[in-house]
């Protein structure tokens, strides 16, 4: 790891698992104290001590890597976000789509509410996985037999929250990348689809049952298109440590929720024709072509997550100060020993989030390769 990279790791790192732990502790006593008397109550109250945590990711985004993000929508769709429940059907195609989606629910209001269903294996990651166990996310372990019943149990518990939520769905199922962009393409050709260039193809068991189960209480579904601008770099965890900006485009469209087909083979093809479209914008764009005819929409860039970082700096810097003032911790060889452990604890802490969030080598960045000798991959090369 690079030298200026462990200087943000850890000052960042401490703050950001110092912090986690007191929040994941106080969402822990209002889960034990205030859940069981009201569970409005509770929910309410975790959005915002869940944006005391999440708010320092937004910042490392927006204020030290200095990320943009460009919206494309219409002005009723921009009005309406974060003041109605919406369940949000993306493309997979960064390491942080995620966090961009922390960025759009930041600015509209409801970052605290905003949920996603995500690998059962994320929910033990420290600190922001548990954030997330206490915030309603919805964990599959990608086996329909048992992913089921937990998807069901999931939306129907949303139907009595208090506030506007966000769910968001990544129906391609995983991140976008060369060799899983090339065994879409074989499969599209083997079952005669059309072979997408910049998706993979939609998964659409789990829409189907979102539709249907949250069809009386959501009333709308936002189609996001994420991807990079044609000039910037793809984003990633260690390039935000790393403070490298970058431009991120992001295209909203809303659908009403009645207007979907009501069989399942209705909903599962308009996935399918969703993501078809969306393959044939990003075409587009890439070509050269404009992102989408949207006006691009100014939605600022707030200072809430910049406060919300200063204050927990302060606040456990001064903790700190005191501490090893008072204890004297650095007089005695146990002392440093332990906070040596706590560096690396540290250290080690941000290298897992930053291992997790990586995936393989973007696409934008590599040429497709396919070997000729393959009669289907000969196929793909003459498209």
């Amino acid at each position: 790891m690079e030298i200026p990279v462990i200087f943000v790791i850890i000052p960042v790192g401490l703050v950001f698992l110092l912090s986690g732990l007191i929040v994941n502790l106080i969402q822990a006593i209002l889960y034990v104290l205030v859940r069981p008397l009201s569970k409005n109550m509770y929910r309410r109250l975790n959005k915002v001590v869940t944006e005391l945590l999440w708010s320092e990711a937004v910042w490392l985004f927006d204020w030290w890597a200095g990320v943009k993000v460009e919206l494309h929508t219409d002005s009723e769709t921009l009005r309406l976000m974060g003041k109605e429940h919406a369940l949000l059907i993306s493309n997979h195609r960064s390491d942080i789509d995620w966090l961009i989606g922390w960025v759009l629910a930041q600015r509209a209001g409801c970052l605290g509410c905003t949920m996603a269903i995500m690998k059962n294996v994320l929910r033990y990651l420290p600190v922001i996985g548990w954030s997330m166990c206490f915030s309603e996310y919805i964990f599959v372990k990608r086996r329909w037999a048992e992913d089921e019943s937990t998807l069901k149990s999931g939306y129907e518990k949303l139907k009595d929250f208090p506030v506007p939520f966000w769910l968001a769905l990544f129906v391609e199922g995983t991140r976008f990348t060369q060799p899983k962009l090339l065994d879409a393409q074989q499969f599209a050709i083997s079952k005669g689809l059309n072979v997408p260039r910049n998706v993979l193809l939609p998964r659409t068991k789990g829409l189907v049952l979102a539709v249907k189960h949250m069809r009386s209480f959501v009333p709308a579904v936002y189609d996001v298109t994420f991807t990079v601008a044609r000039d910037s770099h793809p984003p990633s965890m260690l390039s935000l440590l790393k403070g490298k900006s970058s431009v991120v485009k992001v295209h909203v469209k809303r659908h009403l929720m009645h207007e979907l087909p009501e069989t399942s083979d209705g909903i599962a093809q308009w996935c399918t024709n969703l993501f078809v479209a969306k393959d044939a914008f990003l075409d587009q764009y890439f070509s050269g072509g404009s992102f989408g005819s949207e006006e691009l929409q100014d939605f600022g860039r707030p200072k809430k997550s910049l406060i919300v970082m200063i204050v927990w700096s302060c606040l456990l810097g001064m903790g700190a100060f005191g501490f090893f003032f008072w204890t004297q911790v650095f007089a005695t060889w146990p002392g440093i020993i332990v906070s040596a452990a706590v560096l690396l604890l540290v250290i080690v802490t941000m290298q897992t989030l930053i291992l997790f969030t990586q995936s393989e080598p973007n696409i934008d960045s590599m040429p497709i390769k396919i070997l000729t000798q393959d009669p289907t991959k000969e196929i793909l090369l003459k498209r």
